[in-house]
């Protein structure tokens, strides 16, 4: 019988959730199991990963194959490398302090570049709310300068008419005073002498 490292499915449509199994090679992708060994949760960002690093060691020890995908995830917690500081304890060419003090420090390591990864996440998205905000206080107070624009223009349009009524009626209400004809001057004949 042959073991596989592998991921099983769980979840809903369009939100997968995954377990980390060691199973028989044969078996269903979601069927029967031997041993969990974590949970992967790609739906967060960073994926949420847990994982029992020591048994993981132990399958692999013992001659499971993980997938790619597996592979992947456990090499970025780590159990690939304990994997093979293990075998370097088992040839000799490592105590089991040193391979201890390696994997510790290369933990801290991950977990600063991590931790790195969700200040830069957590800094990107403060950066994009507050440029969206920004926008969006733009375009209110243009909204608030063109209303402003419109009431200034109404107002003036409405002192305007009631200028020309205003006008309109004092023509009206004035007396109407008739011009006499101008008199015209007296038209002297002077006729060309011949």
């Amino acid at each position: 019988m042959s073991v596989k490292i592998r991921l099983q499915r769980h979840g809903k449509k369009g939100k997968p959730f995954y377990w980390i199994v060691a199973a028989d090679a044969r078996a269903k992708r979601d069927g029967k199991y031997l041993e969990k060994l974590g949970t992967y949760n790609p739906n967060t960002n960073p994926a949420s990963i847990d994982l029992n690093i020591d048994g993981t060691v132990k399958w692999l020890q013992n001659g499971a194959q993980p997938t790619d995908t597996a592979k992947a995830i456990l090499s970025y917690k780590g159990a690939m490398l304990k994997n093979h500081l293990a075998g370097g304890v088992r040839k000799g060419a490592l105590t089991e302090e040193q391979a201890e003090e390696k994997f510790n420090a290369w933990l801290d390591e991950k977990a600063n570049q991590v931790t790195a990864k969700k200040d830069g996440l957590a800094k990107a998205d403060v950066d994009a709310k507050a440029k969206a905000l920004a926008a969006e206080k733009e375009v209110n107070d243009k909204r608030v300068a063109d209303a402003d624009a419109a009431v200034k223009a109404e107002e003036e349009a409405v002192k305007a008419a009631e200028a020309e009524a205003l006008q309109a009626k004092e023509a009206a209400e004035a007396p109407a005073v008739e011009e006499a004809p101008a008199e015209e001057a007296p038209a002297t004949d002077t006729e060309p002498a011949e």
